[in-house]
């Protein structure tokens, strides 16, 4: 229903800008609901929403362009960010008011994410937005895999509900997405603890958006992976759950090789638009991964 309603005002506003045919989906191209947009007919999009949610592979240098330019084109108030722990918030915002290093605040060499150079760009595009982070701690993650992401995530996320158990086929969906992301080098027993640890990330992720716009820090801009930006089973269902009167809008960025199949990209994820580009080359990325198990 709220896809709709952005949809409908964004095409009374700009009818000639927005829409041009049905969407072929390649590289290059967006896509909102069987349409192909241009990029001013899906930064109109953005607009109407209070929490826009921008996709990502984190590895993929595109990706991190796209997500610069459109939050440049928002100019938001609050920056949440997936890669940012919640307890590094202060930090970062001190760090920019100060004028100092926001990669040493947030020590960001040794993150775990993509090289800094890909995510600066996306904090320079809104210098006047506050940043919240939704990252987990390590400690609090292995208790959602062991005890279950409600009794993890405590009163803190109590308002997303994650005591409400997801469809059946939507638990066994995220259970093999789990193996697969792992290479099938898991046991089966722990994938469903996995999966509770991720829905609280995700429900951790949609509180840093959800507390930048209470604090009237809007509209938000939020940066995550594709996997988290869903809005059937991602951060967008938790939003949903604590807030269904705030405006949310979710862009998906999917690399897609020409004549794929875009059905099979991503699991088939549902976004409110999703922008098309060219595959990055990442080798094998099983083959690095079981590598690694081997050295342990």
């Amino acid at each position: 229903m709220i896809r709709a309603q952005l949809l409908l005002l964004a095409v009374l506003a700009a009818p000639a800008a927005v829409f041009a045919a049905p969407c072929a989906p390649a590289p290059g191209a967006i896509c909102a609901g069987g349409e192909a947009l241009d990029e001013a007919g899906l930064v109109a999009l953005l607009k109407g929403a209070d929490i826009a949610i921008l996709g990502e592979r984190h590895d993929n240098p595109r990706h991190h362009e796209w997500q610069a330019r459109l939050t440049a084109a928002l100019a938001p108030g609050g920056l949440a960010f997936e890669m940012i722990p919640q307890e590094k918030e202060d930090a970062a915002n001190n760090a920019r008011d100060l004028g100092e290093s926001l990669e040493e605040a947030l020590d960001w060499a040794n993150s775990g994410w993509p090289d800094w150079a890909m995510y600066a760009p996306i904090f320079e595009a809104a210098p006047g937005a506050w940043i919240a982070g939704g990252g987990v701690p390590r400690e609090v993650l292995m208790r959602s895999a062991q005890e279950g992401a409600a009794k993890a995530g405590g009163e803190a996320l109590a308002r997303y509900r994650l005591d409400e158990r997801l469809p059946e086929d939507v638990a066994k969906d995220m259970i093999r997405e789990q193996d697969d992301a792992h290479c099938g080098a898991l046991p089966t027993a722990i994938l469903p603890g996995m999966v509770e640890a991720q829905q609280l990330r995700d429900a951790a992720f949609a509180d840093a958006a959800l507390r930048l716009h209470e604090a009237g820090r809007r509209p938000v801009v939020f940066i995550t992976g594709n996997g988290h930006a869903r809005t059937d089973r991602g951060s967008p269902l938790y939003l949903r759950r604590a807030a269904p009167e705030v405006t949310v809008f979710s862009v998906g960025l999917i690399e897609i090789s020409e004549g794929a199949d875009p059905a099979a990209l991503e699991g088939g994820a549902p976004f409110d638009a999703v922008i098309y580009t060219e595959p990055f080359d990442r080798g094998d990325p099983c083959e690095a991964f079981l590598k690694g198990r081997k050295k342990e």
